[in-house]
């Protein structure tokens, strides 16, 4: 069903009950998403809150996938404003004393349900939010790409919102998801280091969730550097700490930079006629281009595509990441925290 009433926020549940928010763009893994719930959630969620994100939606969406929980799959639409903005818009119609935030691209495990309930209610007093466990399935008869490692980095990441469950009125207290955030990154770190500033305790918790590695083509690398630009949002708002407290990896900005800098240089000094000056920051940029390349490409499986994509992917990575970098620091430039209210 779509739509519908504003919560009844008064309505009694149970200490444990719980909704389910689950933002898509209608990918086909929705489909294996909500069956997995379906067969998983015993106890079943109040409601599940799929947030149709399509800028341009076309046919519904198929929850036909929802099966024994079609009856409590409510649709909302928020045409592409974001994650962020669709979690909130889930969050804003949850009645139920816990929301669970799944992403429409993992499955949760067969005894998700019974180990959600264990971990709500061994939530004390001042614990805000339980994250599940994730899991990345990797190739076993070679060594993962560049693409699949990346994603397997999910499984040390803390507070993702790919399976986290939060406090429904304490997280909507907060305000819920920074809009700010335009993709699936840094959004889920900024929201719990402000519900921690706030004096809550995140915990993880017992229930597992798989998180395959979704398609991607070879470009999906350059792509995600448009992720700088949220690390300067998170530094605006959090201080330069923040990378700690949310146990974030630093990545390779500063060595982008220098790669940059040192191809600016080399054609700077073409131009100026200063060939031998000229040489030695070309040798600079492609020592460390190709520093960069093989650290990408030695830990992979070293075929002749990954091999390709590597080496082109390289070429471009360090200029676009410092484009992003600089264009966040001018895109949030006073940036305060965030104070939407969900």
């Amino acid at each position: 069903m779509t739509g519908g009433p504003a919560p009844d926020t008064e309505r009694p549940y149970p200490a444990e009950a719980y909704s389910v928010v689950i933002p898509t763009i209608g990918r086909p893994c929705l489909d294996d998403c909500l069956r997995a719930l379906a067969e998983a959630a015993q106890p079943p969620p109040h409601e599940v809150f799929l947030v149709d994100d399509r800028p341009h939606p076309g046919a519904p969406l198929d929850v036909s996938g929802a099966g024994p929980l079609a009856g409590r799959v409510r649709i909302l639409a928020t045409h592409g404003r974001g994650p962020a903005a669709a979690r909130n818009a889930g969050l804003r119609e949850v009645a139920a004393p816990w929301v669970v935030f799944l992403d429409d691209d993992v499955r949760v495990a067969p005894d998700w349900g019974s180990r959600l309930a264990d971990d709500l209610a061994g939530a004390g007093p001042g614990t805000a939010g339980v994250q599940g466990r994730l899991t990345v399935p990797l190739p076993a008869d070679r060594r993962p790409t560049d693409w699949e490692r990346c994603t397997a980095g999910l499984e040390e990441a803390a507070w993702a919102t790919a399976d986290m469950a939060y406090r429904t009125r304490t997280v909507r207290a907060s305000g819920g998801f920074d809009e700010r955030f335009p993709r699936a990154f840094r959004e889920d770190a900024d929201l719990a280091l402000r519900m921690m500033d706030e004096g809550w305790t995140l915990t993880r918790g017992s229930r597992s969730t798989l998180h395959p590695v979704r398609p991607a083509d070879r470009w999906v690398s350059v792509r995600v550097q448009r992720g700088n630009a949220d690390d300067v949002l998170m530094s605006r708002v959090h201080g330069p700490g923040w990378w700690s407290r949310a146990h974030a990896p630093r990545g390779r900005l500063p060595g982008h930079a220098a790669i940059t800098v040192a191809g600016l240089a080399a054609a700077g000094l073409t131009l100026a006629g200063r060939r031998r000056a000229a040489g030695v920051a070309a040798g600079l940029w492609a020592l460390s281009t190709a520093e960069f390349a093989w650290a990408r490409i030695a830990p992979g499986p070293r075929t002749a595509a990954e091999i390709t994509t590597m080496i082109g992917t390289s070429l471009v990575i360090p200029p676009l990441a410092v484009r992003h970098w600089a264009a966040g620091h001018l895109r949030h430039r006073g940036a305060a925290p965030w104070g939407g209210r969900s």
